[in-house]
């Protein structure tokens, strides 16, 4: 790509962005009271609002999904209102905002769950990580399993926070599907030892990553909507022992014309969105393996 490509003008699903320059998502820590998105972020993002598109600092989309001090969610109507000044700081120059939506999994601390909780992940097997919290990093808490019937819950958990991201005036979501964080930690069998439907093959290891893929597009619609994997990614002590085959699978369901379908018929903003591929983002630290080009598709 040549410099000149780079700052022309780039149609993404409805949006047309005004130069082909991403921001990436990058953790802040600077969420106030009630982990809420305030003026300072509100300047932060109005101040790179030039950038083609920008993809937000992860936000968790419940309180069990929080993984580190002071960083924003996206589950109570306080928090809907911070993002609003967000969004309309970045709108206001002419810019566009996708929110990454975020559940860390097993990479957190009792510290920071609900009652001094345990963290959850899909197998009860601790990361060798680190997290930041009460001002200092320290190694997570050791996880619990999560219940098969708990995992409804998650997907419903995705779905709500990205209709509430758009309520807040963004312009698409991001799922965190990347860094050994939950839905990585269930796609991998480094993390995930389980023996139910969402344990054992590709294709279970897989399920629960595209079934909240399948609720936040029928929720806002395929062209809104876009995920980060990273296949070969050490981060946060998560590992697989077939990425190759594991990630093949995940983005063929991910390409597949179901999902273009699903969002015509059934995503709730379909008419002003179109009906479009969902958006992948690969993020790997120099690849060994010739797995994929990193891009958006």
């Amino acid at each position: 790509m040549t410099s000149k490509t780079l700052f022309e003008a780039y149609t993404l699903g409805s949006l047309t962005l005004s130069n082909r320059n991403v921001m990436a998502p990058l953790t802040r820590n600077r969420a106030g009271p009630g982990f809420i998105a305030g003026d300072l972020t509100a300047e932060y993002y109005g101040q790179r609002a030039s950038a083609g598109l920008i993809i937000s600092e992860a936000t968790q989309i419940s309180q069990q999904g929080q993984g580190y001090q002071d960083t924003p969610g996206i589950y109570t109507e306080a928090q809907i209102e911070g993002w609003r000044k967000v969004t309309t700081a970045v709108h206001a120059k002419g810019g566009h905002i996708f929110l990454q939506l975020w559940h860390v999994g097993r990479i957190s601390h009792v510290d920071l769950q609900e009652n001094g909780a345990a963290p959850v992940a899909p197998s009860a097997i601790r990361a060798e990580a680190k997290t930041f919290v009460n001002n200092a990093f320290v190694d997570v808490s050791q996880p619990r399993a999560l219940e098969l019937d708990e995992l409804p819950g998650i997907v419903n958990d995705f779905r709500q926070a990205a209709a509430s991201a758009i309520e807040a005036g963004f312009d698409g979501v991001e799922i965190h599907g990347a860094n050994g964080y939950l839905l990585d930690q269930f796609a991998k069998d480094g993390a995930n030892v389980r023996t139910d439907a969402y344990g054992g093959s590709v294709e279970n290891r897989a399920r629960l990553m595209l079934e909240v893929t399948a609720a936040v597009v029928e929720e806002i619609s395929a062209a809104r909507t876009g995920i980060r994997i990273s296949p070969v990614s050490p981060a946060n002590g998560i590992s697989s022992s077939d990425p190759q085959p594991l990630f093949d699978y995940i983005v063929e369901q991910l390409r597949s014309p179901w999902y273009r379908l699903h969002s015509c018929r059934r995503g709730r903003h379909r008419r002003a969105a179109g009906c479009r591929a969902v958006r992948l983002r690969i993020a790997s630290p120099s690849l060994q393996q010739d797995l994929y080009r990193q891009q958006w598709l």
